[in-house]
């Protein structure tokens, strides 16, 4: 589709009548050195110059644009490389991605002189040809001739031009082939898409990471990029679709490291699928199947010790304490029923992914946390089971559907061995053990019964431990008597629980926004209340309990309505786009972040500006003017007047939203909204401290005359 977009942008353009030089970009030759050598190399860069608000394309534009053209008119004993492209930015406007640049660029380009160039003067020059468009849609073919002279002598000589090249030298991409970085096949929806996985051990895990893609006319790999939950290797997919005959076995482009502005050119290798039909993972012949099976017991085993399944290895510790000085075949039947709530957990999830394959579907380990509602239930689950161990509400054998769960945790009988297994399973699935990830990958990529077999392989490496002691229960004579320390420690198991809460949370509250941290917090504190009063007031109260009941299901149903119903839109996550606003939520505003350039940027294009200064500390920010300025009728208004909502956050003082503060207040006080008028020769409107929703609507009203 993108590929059909650019060749119907490329036949308007070619059919259209352009001047010659389009009025927003000017393009001139600069080179590195004023004279040089035979057989030296002279680095050439075309500087493009765009006006505000303009700007011009990456080798890849994306989903829109052209890329820029050098046709090169040389002497003879002079050729030109490739063009060498600097790292672009990513924009997304009006759901369509593309990869720019603004303002200024230098495409670079070496050119090698031969030997038996003769000494004297020589004319290089080109004709190049760009598209350039602005933030509102515009876009002009431009095109411009462009010369530099150079001298040929026995000695070279830096040109005035040598430290522009070498300043766009260092914002080229560094090379990549030291990375630890690797991709596989994931199935999709369709015989022409798959799901591409790529993953980086980077030490840093530092997100957010994303990969630009190189041109190629035989796929094309969408613009946006899924971050997966990091576990040792930062992680994500991209959508990739082909229209040649084979799947690439190899995809070039950049690793974008964001948060160290830094880029890496990376090539991509990609095992061949083993079932065209399925899209998934391979390897190489040389890895047998039987290998892989030692490599996924090994791999389940080593879970053991991951920090996401050791809070349940330490209550299975616990219980190892209190039953072994009981019957050694109880020890041994709990044992085994233990290992069989880890298979029966995994014959569960192998059958989920053969089904989902067997559909068209993506499958993946640890899928069920692709939902970041089941993720915030795991997050509810793990606290109250810390919170049960804590003390803070006991659960009794009236299995109370509230309680069910962390009852199934804490007995010690059949049926809490067996939801141990299940829990720890559950809990596994987002790590991966070093030799596991290969394992996993051959399973996807097996027929029905060999994802069957890899699966239940994995569940015995998990299981075997638990399984072994519980057979030698002699073994476990090293382990203190049972007493009253057992109390302290079934308690201090509930830290490790707390941690596993953290972890997935983590991960989970950034796939709801900015907000999402502060409302599962919420939930999260009045879920922890409720159990309390139910605790401390219906399990050990003596008077009144319907009157606590009553007050335990208030609070509960309050938290969840309120901070994950109402706040949060739980069930309809908002979504972030690449420039930062909010993509999918009707009832908001689509903020962008503030800066003085994003202001001048909007009004040099004549749109009208709204710009609310906040924090998140702040009281009345939050609680009155985010009503008047973020609903549905200013998002309306905006849209009506072709208006910009910017966001200038002061929670931790930058130091340039301080000095914008203390042009209006002296004290450099939040809240502040400002209104821009689209004449960028009038001042900004400043509106009352606490704003109502008439008062912003009228004010962007005057703005837009």
């Amino acid at each position: 589709m993108r590929t059909i977009c650019q060749l119907l942008v490329a036949g308007f353009l070619a059919f259209s009548d352009f001047s010659a030089s389009a009025a927003a970009t000017r393009a001139r030759l600069v080179l590195s050195a004023e004279s040089a050598k035979p057989g030296d190399t002279v680095m050439a860069g075309v500087f493009l110059q765009m006006d505000e608000g303009w700007h011009t394309y990456w080798r890849n534009p994306g989903e829109f644009g052209i890329p820029t053209t050098i046709e090169w008119e040389l002497p003879p004993g002079i050729t030109a490389g490739e063009i060498q492209w600097p790292v672009p930015e990513k924009a997304t406007v009006a759901n369509a991605t593309t990869y720019q640049y603004y303002r200024e660029v230098v495409l670079l380009v070496p050119l090698k002189l031969s030997e038996d160039l003769k000494t004297g003067g020589v004319e290089i020059a080109a004709k190049v040809e760009w598209l350039e468009c602005d933030t509102g849609g515009k876009c002009v073919k431009g095109n411009q001739n462009v010369s530099a002279s150079l001298k040929i002598s026995a000695a070279t000589k830096p040109s005035g031009d040598a430290d522009l090249i070498e300043a766009w030298r260092k914002r080229l991409p560094h090379g990549g082939t030291n990375l630890d970085v690797t991709a596989s096949w994931q199935i999709s929806g369709g015989t022409n898409s798959r799901i591409l996985v790529v993953e980086w051990k980077n030490p840093k895990l530092a997100m957010p990471v994303d990969f630009f893609p190189y041109e190629n006319t035989n796929y094309d790999v969408a613009p946006l990029t899924v971050a997966l939950p990091p576990v040792e290797k930062v992680r994500f997919r991209k959508s990739v679709t082909k229209s040649g005959d084979s799947w690439p076995a190899t995809i070039r482009g950049l690793l974008v490291q964001r948060t160290d502005e830094a880029a890496y050119e990376v090539e991509l290798q990609i095992p061949s699928a083993v079932d065209a039909a399925s899209a998934s993972t391979s390897v190489s012949a040389s890895q047998s199947f039987l290998k892989m099976l030692v490599f996924a017991f090994f791999g389940g085993l080593i879970l053991n010790i991951m920090p996401c399944v050791f809070p349940v290895i330490a209550l299975k510790i616990f219980g190892f304490v209190q039953q072994s000085h009981d019957d050694p075949r109880q020890v041994f039947r709990l044992g085994l029923i233990y290992g069989l709530g880890v298979l029966v957990s995994f014959l569960v999830m192998a059958g989920l992914v053969i089904a989902i394959q067997q559909a068209g579907g993506s499958a993946s380990w640890g899928m069920q946390f692709k939902s970041p509602q089941i993720s915030v239930g795991f997050i509810a689950l793990v606290v109250l089971i810390a919170l049960n161990l804590f003390g803070v509400f006991e659960i009794n054998l009236g299995g109370k559907t509230m309680g069910a769960a962390g009852q199934l945790a804490s007995k010690q009988g059949a049926a809490g061995a067996f939801f141990n297994g299940v829990l720890a399973t559950v809990l596994a699935t987002p790590c991966t053990a070093p030799i596991l990830a290969s394992a996993l990958g051959f399973a996807f990529a097996q027929p029905p019964l060999g994802v069957l077999l890899f699966f239940l392989t994995i569940g015995l490496g998990l299981a075997a431990p638990y399984v072994l002691l519980s057979w030698k229960p002699g073994w476990l004579k090293f382990l203190p008597r049972p007493g009253a320390w057992m109390e302290k420690f079934k308690v201090a198991m509930g830290f490790p629980m707390l941690a596993t809460a953290v972890w997935i949370f983590w991960f989970t509250a950034p796939r709801f926004g900015e907000d999402g941290v502060i409302w599962i917090g919420f939930f999260l504190i009045g879920l922890a209340f409720a159990v309390w009063i139910w605790g401390e007031f219906v399990q050990r109260g003596s008077k009144r309990r319907g009157l606590a009941i009553a007050i335990f299901l208030a609070v509960l149903v309050a938290s969840y309505a309120y901070a994950l119903e109402n706040k949060l839109h739980w069930r309809s996550p908002v979504k972030i786009s690449a420039t930062g606003a909010l993509q999918n939520d009707p009832e908001k505003v689509q903020w962008q972040r503030w800066s003085l350039d994003a202001v001048a940027k909007a009004r040099g294009e004549g749109r009208p500006v709204l710009v609310d200064f906040t924090a998140k500390w702040c009281l009345t920010c939050n609680k009155f003017v985010k009503p008047a300025v973020d609903n549905r009728d200013v998002r309306k208004k905006l849209d009506e007047i072709n208006g910009v909502a910017l966001l200038a956050d002061n929670t931790d003082y930058p130091d340039d939203i301080m000095a914008e503060l203390k042009k209006f207040h002296s004290d450099a006080a939040v809240p502040l909204v400002l209104v821009y008028p689209r004449d960028a020769s009038k001042p900004p409107v400043v509106l009352p401290t606490v704003p109502s929703k008439r008062e912003v609507l009228d004010a962007l009203t005057e703005a837009a005359r």
